[in-house]
């Protein structure tokens, strides 16, 4: 992987985890745990549900969830192995999802911008900077990669997806 600078942003959607998920993934995670929820107390926490940080006193959790396996379910794909499910934090209850902002989210660290084949195989990564327009140029001008993934470097953590956009 190489490090790549940040360019202009936005052309790209940065999709959070979806309502359907967000509500199953309330009752019980992708790995069959219950829901755990806990008051925030210092706030920071990056939030799949409505891509911002969590405010300190919200009420939270921390779930695994498996996006490419929800992805595979939707389109039809076989990730096989590359099905892995991680821990991300959501609202514990319902939240508006993501409130209008410039710029894509979760921009403030380096970040890994992981590329998927449509059969949900991996064809690679690039380390950026922050997470912007350039770097998913650079994903999709490959014509096999359908879906990035954006990950935080330093534990891996899902952060968000963003789809190859209609032609």
């Amino acid at each position: 992987m190489r490090l790549r600078q940040p360019g202009p942003m936005t052309t790209y959607t940065a999709r959070p985890v979806d309502s359907t998920a967000l509500k199953e993934l309330r009752t019980a995670d992708d790995a069959g745990r219950p829901l755990s929820p806990f008051p925030d107390e210092e706030g920071g926490a990056p939030l799949r549900c409505c891509l911002r940080r969590s405010r300190p006193g919200e009420r939270i959790a921390l779930v695994s969830y498996a996006p490419l396996r929800r992805w595979s379910a939707e389109t039809g794909a076989e990730p096989g192995a590359y099905d892995e499910q991680g821990p991300v934090f959501i609202h514990a209850d319902e939240c508006a999802g993501p409130e209008g902002r410039e710029g894509y989210p979760f921009a403030d660290a380096h970040r890994t911008v992981r590329r998927y084949s449509a059969d949900g195989r991996i064809l690679g990564g690039e380390l950026v900077e922050a997470p912007d327009d350039d770097a998913f140029r650079n994903a999709f001008d490959d014509p096999s990669v359908a879906l990035v993934h954006v990950r935080a470097v330093e534990y891996g953590c899902f952060l968000y997806e963003v789809r190859r956009p209609p032609a």
